[in-house]
């Protein structure tokens, strides 16, 4: 009986041992809303929408101790439309594939990721994503200038160098492949440092687009907080050509008792364009956005955003992120949303 408890007692112990050596991880959001958006002659329209709070999503992800502090992990993550069920088609793990081996020395990553431009640019009081996020302007329709850069989020076939923790300062090198993809080749890099109440960081990068010039991104981001507040800004260039845009934000995240307001505020100013391309001069817009996350759980919350932005000259942005047909330059676009998120 004794020789079969101690038995027992081993396969425990090395069961335990090697789940702590190596673990993968099921996790994901699913996010659903109302909304209602109004986009001048485009009309108005309400829909149900997903991942306004936080991108619907489902992903795996994995690490295993290989000791003398070396470890290596993978991440793959799919994009979900929770109110059809569909996936993203064109890359099932389209929101993120890499291979990772870490240690003392930093991390290289290998894959599908996020380019360096994009991480500095996160820090949004709304997440990057819904109506009054600041994402609408850096990262939606025609954020590329209208050039064919695919890299303005993520970057294919991505070699990627991360600074180990050295004191709350990080760092990020990125190179990727066109492959003969046109747009697809990138390089850039991004430096900042983070403690309890600051992060600041600056990033830039670079994209082949099979012209005489290239696309070019950089920002600078600044986010501080207070304790009874966040706040969030970010300076965020984009050029191509002669054509240019330049992106102010400033917003903030003000935690009450049972969620957190979120406002902020976005300047657009766009240059060097034809007349009528919607990057000339004077083809300017703002943000301004109004919402509230009541936590329901550490993993549950309901939400709510009001959103409004206002075009100039011949430009047409949209709450949706892109303009719908119909929609004419210089006309506004407003909305609100309510939704429900959840994260497993």
């Amino acid at each position: 009986m004794k020789r079969t408890l101690l038995a027992l007692a081993a396969l425990a112990s090395v069961s335990t041992l090697a789940s702590a050596q190596s673990s993968v991880t099921l996790f994901g959001v699913v996010d659903a809303s109302v909304r209602s958006v109004k986009n001048g002659s485009a009309g108005s329209q309400t829909q149900l929408a997903s991942g306004d709070n936080t991108t619907s999503r489902w992903g795996l992800r994995g690490v295993e101790d290989l000791g003398g502090g070396l470890k290596a992990s993978f991440h793959l993550e799919s994009q979900i439309a929770l109110d059809t069920g569909s996936a993203d088609a064109a890359k099932f793990f389209g929101r993120r594939s890499t291979v990772s081996l870490s240690g003392g020395f930093g991390e290289v990553r290998l894959g599908r990721d996020y380019t360096p431009t994009f991480m500095n640019g996160l820090g949004d009081e709304f997440g990057i994503v819904g109506i009054g996020s600041r994402g609408i302007f850096l990262y939606g329709g025609g954020s590329n200038l209208g050039s064919p850069a695919a890299t303005v989020l993520r970057a294919d076939n991505a070699v990627s160098y991360f600074l180990p923790n050295m004191g709350g300062i990080y760092g990020q090198v990125q190179i990727s492949a066109g492959e003969g993809v046109v747009g697809n080749r990138y390089a850039g890099g991004g430096l900042g440092y983070k403690n309890q109440a600051m992060d600041v960081g600056v990033a830039y990068g670079t994209t082949d687009v099979g012209t005489d010039s290239d696309f070019k991104h950089y920002n600078v981001k600044f986010n501080y907080n207070f304790g009874f507040a966040t706040l969030h800004t970010l300076y965020d260039v984009k050029t191509w050509g002669d054509r240019k845009t330049q992106d102010i934000s400033i917003g903030a995240s003000i935690p009450v008792a049972t969620g957190t307001i979120h406002a902020g505020y976005t300047r657009a100013n766009r240059s060097g364009g034809p007349v009528g391309s919607g990057y000339a001069d004077g083809d300017d817009s703002t943000r301004l956005a109004l919402g509230y996350v009541h936590d329901l759980s550490k993993r549950t919350a309901l939400y709510t955003t009001v959103s409004r932005i206002t075009n100039k000259g011949a430009a047409r942005s949209s709450v949706l992120g892109t303009a719908p047909a119909g929609m004419l330059g210089g006309e506004n676009s407003s909305g609100y949303e309510v939704g429900l998120r959840h994260t497993f």
